[in-house]
This record gives C-alpha cells, sequence and structure tokens, in this order.
C-alpha cells in the first residue's frame, strides 16, 4: 500500500489529510463517511452516553456473534471482584494465523482516572468491524494485522465509576482495602454523598481567618486569597464525616494503588511512587495483562491512553542507555507529523515524566522489557470541551477552563447549599465537581473516539510488514549455485527497537531458504553493514538482528546443484510470517 492509498484510505475513515482540498477529496472518493457515522451496522453502539461494564460486555459478545470471521472474544482472567477481563482479538482468519502475524494491542481504563478510555478501545474494535466489508485501507489492514483490544482491563473500577463514589475516589486509584489510620478497620472513613445530591463535593464553613473568598467571575468557585486580602471560607476537604469517632473526616478513603505504578520496569516503593504498590505486579489484573503480552510476541505496537500524548521518544527514567536511539526517533518524527493532525491541540512530548516522576508504568515496561513501540493516546476531553490548547500540569486550572458565564457548562459545579456537620458544624457543600474535567459525553464523546481510532490506525499500520523481492540466481563453478534474495520492511516500525536488539531481549528474525543442500549463508543490513555477514552455522537459517523500518536485508546462499529449491520463508517474531517459492 503506498502512501497516497494511505492518505486516502484516512480520509474514507472521515478525516482530512493536510495538504488535501477538501473538494479535491470528495471529487474523487465520494464514499467518505462524517465523523461517528456508521452505515447499516450490525451491532448498534450509542457513544452519546457512556457504556456500563454490561452493556460493554453485551457489545462485545454481539461482535463476536455478528463477525465469527473476523473477531474472537475470550476471557483472560478474573478481575479483583470476580468480573471477567474480555480481550478481543481482531484479524481477517482468511488470511492466516492471528498469532504470527504483526500485532497493535491496544487496552482502556489502565489509567483510571480517563473514565472514556474503554469507550474509545471499544470504538475501535467496532470501526473495524463494521467497516470491513466496504473499505478497502480496513480491509488490507486486518488482511497483514492482528489487533488485541481489551476495552476493559479494570472492570471494577470500571463499574465504580458509574457511582457516587467514584466523584470522591482518589485519581488513578485501584481497587484494594487499606487501613490508612492503623485503627483495625479498612476503608471506613471515605468521601460520602453527605447532602444526596448524587455527587461528593466540597465542604466549606465560614471564617474570618480563612485562606479562600468566592471568585467573583464565579461564585461557585473558591480561589485562594491575595497577600493582604481577608478570606471568607475555609476549606474542609471533601464532603464526609467521622465514621470511626476519632476526630478525623476521609482520614481512611478508600484503597488507592495506582494499576500504572505497579509494572516491573523501574518500579520503586510507596515512599517514592505514590500509591505504588506492595510489590511490581501485585495487582491481579496487571499479572493477568502481562501473561497475555507474554504469550502474544508478535505485538509490535502498543497504545493507551491518558491525558497527554505520548510516542516514542527517549524518557528521562534512567535505563542501560537511550531506550530510543536514532530509528526511534525518526519513527516518532515521521509519525508525529500525521498524528498530530488527527489530534489538534496537542503536541508530541517525550514523557509524561516531563511533568512528574513516574515509575513502574505500563508503557515504560512495554518498551524497555518488550521492546515494543509504545503510544499513549490523548483523550482530549479537556481540549474539546474548553477549546484551548494543552498546557503544562502547572498551569492547568480545569476549574477555571469551565466557561463558567455560558450556562453549558454550569454543570462543572454544584450550588453550595447549608449542612449541620456533626463535627464542623454549620457549613456549607457543593463547589467544584471533582474529575469533570476528564469526562466527555455526548457528541464530544463520539467525535474524540472517532479521531484517536484514525490515530490508531496509523500507528498500527507502520507496524513491520515484510516482502520478499528479487529473488535471483547465479551459476557457480563445481555445480554450485548462488540464490539471492532481498528483504523489505514497507513500514516505520523495525521487527526490533534499538533497546531490543542491545539488551537481546526477542529472538532474531530468521531468514531460511528451503533447500537441504545449502553450503554456505549470508546476509547484509542495507544501511548498517558494508559487507555481507557470512553465517557458517545452519547457513540455511540465517539469524538476522533485525529488519529496519522502511529499510531491507540482503541475504546469499550457496547450494549444491543447478536447481535449488526456491522457497524463502522470512519469521520475524513481531514481522509476522511470509513463506514464498520462486
Amino acid at each position: 500500500m503506498n502512501r497516497n492509498f494511505l492518505f486516502a484510505s484516512l480520509l474514507l475513515l472521515g478525516l482530512q489529510v493536510p495538504g488535501v482540498p477538501e473538494a479535491t477529496a470528495q471529487a474523487k472518493l465520494p464514499l467518505i463517511y462524517t465523523s461517528g457515522t456508521m452505515k447499516a451496522p450490525k451491532v448498534a453502539v450509542d457513544l452519546k452516553q457512556r457504556l456500563d461494564y454490561a452493556s460493554l460486555t453485551a457489545i462485545c459478545q454481539q461482535l463476536a456473534k455478528a463477525y465469527p470471521g473476523l473477531v474472537k472474544v475470550e476471557t483472560i482472567g478474573d478481575s479483583y471482584e470476580g468480573r471477567r477481563i474480555w480481550a478481543m482479538t481482531i484479524s481477517d482468519f482468511r488470511t492466516g494465523d492471528p498469532d504470527r502475524k504483526p500485532a497493535y494491542y491496544l487496552d482502556g481504563n489502565i489509567a483510571l482516572q480517563d473514565e472514556q478510555a474503554s469507550e474509545m478501545a471499544l470504538y475501535t474494535a467496532w470501526y473495524l468491524l463494521e467497516n470491513f466489508k466496504e473499505n478497502p485501507f480496513i480491509q488490507e489492514l486486518l488482511l497483514q494485522k492482528t489487533f488485541y483490544i481489551l476495552p476493559a482491563v479494570y472492570p471494577d473500577a470500571w463499574e465504580k465509576s458509574f457511582s457516587v463514589e467514584a466523584s470522591g475516589k482518589p485519581a488513578k486509584s485501584s481497587l484494594g482495602l487499606y487501613d490508612d489510620d492503623g485503627d483495625g478497620l479498612v476503608d471506613e472513613d471515605q468521601p460520602q454523598d453527605l447532602n444526596q445530591d448524587g455527587f461528593i463535593t466540597y465542604m466549606r464553613r465560614k471564617s474570618a481567618n480563612g485562606k479562600y473568598v468566592a471568585d467573583p467571575k464565579n461564585p461557585l468557585k473558591l480561589v485562594r486569597v491575595k497577600p493582604g486580602q481577608k478570606g471568607e471560607f475555609e476549606l474542609l476537604g471533601l464532603e464526609g464525616l467521622d465514621n470511626d469517632g476519632d476526630g478525623k473526616v476521609n482520614e481512611d478513603p478508600a484503597g488507592y494503588q495506582d494499576s500504572n505504578s505497579d509494572w516491573a520496569w523501574n518500579w520503586q516503593p510507596d515512599y517514592v511512587q505514590r500509591s505504588a504498590s506492595r510489590f511490581p505486579f501485585a495487582l491481579p489484573e496487571n499479572r493477568i495483562l502481562k501473561d497475555f503480552i507474554l504469550k502474544h510476541p508478535n505485538i509490535a505496537g502498543a497504545q493507551n491512553y491518558c491525558n497527554t500524548l505520548l510516542t516514542p521518544t527517549n524518557h528521562t527514567v534512567p535505563v542501560a542507555g537511550s531506550v530510543y536511539q536514532q530509528e526511534e526517533n525518526q519513527v516518532k518524527q515521521d509519525l508525529e507529523k500525521i498524528a498530530e493532525t488527527l489530534l489538534p491541540g496537542f503536541t508530541y512530548t517525550s514523557s509524561g515524566l516531563d511533568w512528574y516522576n513516574a515509575y513502574g508504568g505500563q508503557l515504560e515496561w512495554l518498551r524497555a522489557a518488550r521492546g515494543i513501540f509504545t503510544f499513549r493516546n490523548e483523550l482530549m476531553s479537556q481540549n474539546l470541551k474548553f477549546n484551548q490548547e494543552f498546557a503544562s500540569v502547572s498551569n492547568q486550572d480545569p476549574e477555571q477552563k469551565a466557561l463558567v458565564t455560558h450556562p453549558l457548562f454550569q454543570d462543572a459545579f454544584v450550588e453550595w447549599t447549608p449542612f449541620n456537620h456533626p463535627t464542623y458544624g454549620a457549613i456549607e457543600i457543593g463547589g467544584y465537581k471533582k474529575g469533570y474535567s476528564y469526562g466527555s459525553s455526548g457528541i464530544q464523546l463520539e467525535e474524540d473516539a472517532h479521531r484517536n481510532l484514525v490515530s490508531t490506525l496509523f500507528q498500527a499500520y507502520h507496524t513491520p510488514q515484510i516482502e520478499i523481492k528479487d529473488v535471483l540466481t547465479q551459476t557457480l563453478p563445481n555445480g554450485l549455485t548462488e540464490v539471492s534474495a532481498t528483504v523489505v520492511n514497507t513500514r516505520l516500525i523495525p521487527t526490533h527497537s534499538t533497546h531490543d536488539l542491545l539488551n537481546k531481549i526477542e529472538r532474531p528474525d530468521y531468514i531460511t531458504l528451503k533447500d537441504s543442500t545449502v553450503v554456505a549463508g549470508s546476509f547484509q543490513i542495507v544501511g548498517k553493514a558494508t559487507s555481507f555477514h557470512e553465517q557458517t552455522y545452519i547457513p540455511a537459517k540465517l539469524e538476522v538482528p533485525t529488519i529496519p523500518g522502511r529499510g531491507a536485508v540482503k541475504v546469499r546462499w550457496v547450494v549444491k546443484g543447478i536447481k535449488p529449491n526456491l522457497e524463502i520463508e522470512v519469521d520475524s517474531r513481531k514481522g509476522g510470517v511470509v513463506c514464498q517459492r520462486f
């Protein structure tokens, strides 16, 4: 597939490609569906509202029933509370074993504060299946590739995100029981919806010595007093009670473990990485995911979702040398030109570590322990809601970003109402809804899902694609024949990252001439070596370290006889298996 066809395919997905005038594109491609539009789907999915665990499970099962030749749905284990974790394998099963094609791994809600991530992952699976019949880009993509999509890897947290208690749950927390105050009870003193309005918001109390005043631009919001300014309120935290009678409020909240600080690469304990687990892979869900990934070494690219757009570049967490070097940086530069257009308002950056120190992350483990190219897609909820460019963490103020003067965004706040608190006395409950800025809803969710879909497909498209070309024979003296060929990777991502090669994570690629009379074999990685490397042991089966992105490997064999068996097989863990007879 050439670059022009890829651009045309992205247009078919409903995206305008830079440099292609809209009128021209529509004239050439009349079957352009608008963003989020589905033509007579077999399985109805309404993304104008969030999907709970039961709805997500039902849709996965319906898709498996509607498209048995394209998707297999299986449970790979149970969550902490016993809910099944679903994995979807999506490929054109008629064109080969999906576990031996280059694969792209995608999961939802590993970062638990990103509430709409599961819908994003499910939308990708749904769109691939529903459009396979009529979209040539998707047809070729599933012919060549496999998608492993796990919509809800933390189904317990996903289900609880629909509850009132979720609005008071610590950000990025996983389920667990902890005795924070050492009184022998667990999670007994956590935020509660005291005024029964369906939200857990904040408590404030009038005080001349308070450090807060009402924002003159938005009386529902509290702002800190300026030097010399007299305060009006003291902020008492999220609404809640002293349930255990120790004189403290909300001091033993719901258990908190960061599911994205539990992975066994540069892991650090809780005193270094707040909310870290007791040891790497302490969380059962992460152990299940780890086992699934290890069982699928064909995964060449992996993605999850977060609030920053991240791709393969150097990270500041120390590793043995630069994890991403020349080839990976070139991949990043080429991919970002398109992906930043697909997700406007954001730019590629090196890592979340640009804003805070983080350890034991999922993508870091995938990249550094498994040699997989990793991507983290921006969910854009704040950008979509507030139509503002991305700001650094230190400059973000989600409350201020809400267009408080516009009625449409008044649901970011709750009116302050009086409440007689048994510990604090006369207080008021209300203010900003915790976590409001993280979620999308309605048409925003659907639009965001479609843009993330196209970015995902573009990244998956550039996992390795192997072709065998220029097979030639040459007669040599003494009844010998030389067989030569060129093995080409037509996509941006190599079969092995530089970090993989330096640390010998994955086995080499095998390029085999299936002739029993091979007496010599050699190869040359084009652009990396000036001469051929001879392999003296098992010369028929050449062990090639990598096939570079948009690069080639030249191979030569010497065989006995004048009519060799011209069947060549390339067996690459991340590049798939290609076997051709010439």
